[in-house]
């Protein structure tokens, strides 16, 4: 702390017994030395865990009450530098610690080093609690369990029972199927019904990734690998999954290079860091997903045929929404019982007008589409509703409609199209909410009347 030049010695003393009143009170095992070595200060901490009293080693050498190793003390005085992580025995019953300690410098003149000390015992302590905690927390995690995907219809219960049987094997594992469908909670219930559930489930998303970054990512980097590489180097998610399972979604947004090294990874069960020619054992069960065509891929030469054997031993097929549209009702109850714990809301049902107009909606964005409706519904609702109506549902009407029919159904569309096949379904579901009356349909949209009639004649909406 500052202090001023005026401060009277009185002060100073005062300030004096508070730093050590400070120090004594901490349940840090703390040490402190002077300039030339000599044990100057330590609190209760300290000596229940040496095991020794203050007598044995104040004002002697700090080397007093050390029973194997370098003194860190020694080391901060001779270099200047603090010193972080150093392994020690001390006491008489020489027991195992980490010291972290620092220089103590006044106006840049040393007077002597600070040391901090945690038994390692504690640490390992510690470090099962954690250890325990993710176990319990990954125990507790509903992506886990096969029952949490909804749907009991036929199409999603034979791709739960071959996922089950898959789970039973350290067969490598394809999840094929549209975006939105679920693959990777199909990942997560695969894993957590596998031998592996006690270990790490870890996911990568291969598009998400810059190129030039996916391989050290994947499988890590030795130190000085390349340009702003740590020091000591980087475990990749292989290693990181070791021992568990390793998810990578748009497995086919891989480059080719790459495809290589995977295809190397999963048959020696083997990575090469970059940067480095020493071989790292990794046992990893792997789970892949794609929304492409892979055997399409192949033929135009952008994966490879031997990698896609060796991940679809066990392919299983996630159907769409539309394949099993009788479980849209449990889906969307499911769905909107989320929702409304997530916005703190009190539990809503759906009106028979928006389940007919839910089972007319052609999902091509599947169950992710299906809860961003549900989302938007809720947004627009007070609170108390209660019920959803079909007025609420702004549905995103991606085929090809009366304003658009030169757009081919299932074509990929730009963002101005998607963001006005948007604003035409929320201008329709706010004027049948407010009975076509244009004043009140304006304020519950925030926009002026002019400005609703203008894109009412855009949208050719009367």
């Amino acid at each position: 702390m500052p202090i001023a030049a005026s401060t009277s010695r009185a002060q100073l003393e005062a300030l004096r017994e508070l730093s050590e009143a400070i120090i004594r009170c901490s349940q840090e095992a703390i040490s402190i030395a002077d300039a030339q070595g000599n044990t100057i200060l330590v609190n209760p901490a300290y000596t229940r865990l040496m095991g020794l009293e203050e007598a044995q080693v104040i004002g002697r050498p700090v080397t007093a009450d050390i029973a194997e190793g370098e003194s860190v003390h020694l080391r901060v005085l001779r270099t200047r530098q603090a010193i972080r992580g150093a392994r020690l025995r001390v006491g008489p019953h020489a027991r195992e610690v980490i010291v972290n300690a620092a220089p103590l410098l006044v106006g840049g003149e040393l007077r002597g080093s600070v040391g901090v000390i945690h038994e390692v015992s504690e640490i390992r302590r510690l470090s099962d609690e954690l250890a325990s905690a993710k176990q319990l927390l990954r125990k507790l995690d509903p992506r886990r369990s096969f029952d949490e995907i909804v749907g009991d219809g036929p199409a999603i219960s034979r791709t739960k029972e071959l996922a089950r049987r898959a789970a039973a094997t350290p067969a490598t594992v394809l999840l094929l199927g549209e975006s939105g469908t679920g693959k990777e909670l199909f990942a997560h219930a695969i894993h957590g019904a596998s031998d592996r559930r006690d270990g790490p489930l870890v996911r990568v998303n291969c598009a998400a990734i810059p190129e030039g970054l996916l391989e050290s990512s994947l499988f890590g980097y030795q130190g000085g690998a390349f340009t702003g590489a740590r020091a000591h180097g980087q475990k990749g998610h292989f290693e990181e999954a070791d021992g568990g399972t390793l998810f990578l979604d748009e497995i086919a947004e891989a480059p080719l290079a790459l495809q290589a090294k995977l295809l190397r990874a999963l048959q020696e069960r083997e990575i090469l860091r970059v940067g480095s020619s020493k071989p790292v054992r990794v046992d990893v069960r792997l789970i892949a997903a794609t929304n492409a065509d892979l055997e399409a891929a192949i033929d135009r030469g952008t994966f490879r045929q031997d990698l896609f054997y060796r991940l679809s031993v066990m392919p299983i097929r996630v159907p769409s929404l539309r394949e099993r549209r009788e479980d849209l009702l449990p889906l969307s109850r499911a769905l909107l019982a989320r929702i409304c714990a997530e916005y703190r809301v009190a539990p809503v049902e759906l009106a028979p007008d928006a389940l007919a107009l839910l089972a007319t909606s052609p999902w091509r964005g599947n169950v992710r589409e299906l809860e961003n409706v549900l989302r938007r519904g809720l947004i627009d609702k007070p609170p108390d509703a209660g019920v959803l109506c079909a007025a609420d549902l702004a549905l995103e009407d991606l085929g090809a409609g009366p304003e658009d029919g030169d757009a081919a159904p299932g074509r990929p569309r730009g963002l101005p199209e998607l963001r006005a096949a948007w604003e035409r379904q929320l201008l329709r579901a706010q004027l049948a909410r407010h009975g076509g009356n244009r004043e009140a349909t304006a304020r519950a949209l925030g926009i002026t009347v002019r400005n609703l009639y203008y894109k009412l004649k855009r949208h050719r909406l009367g």
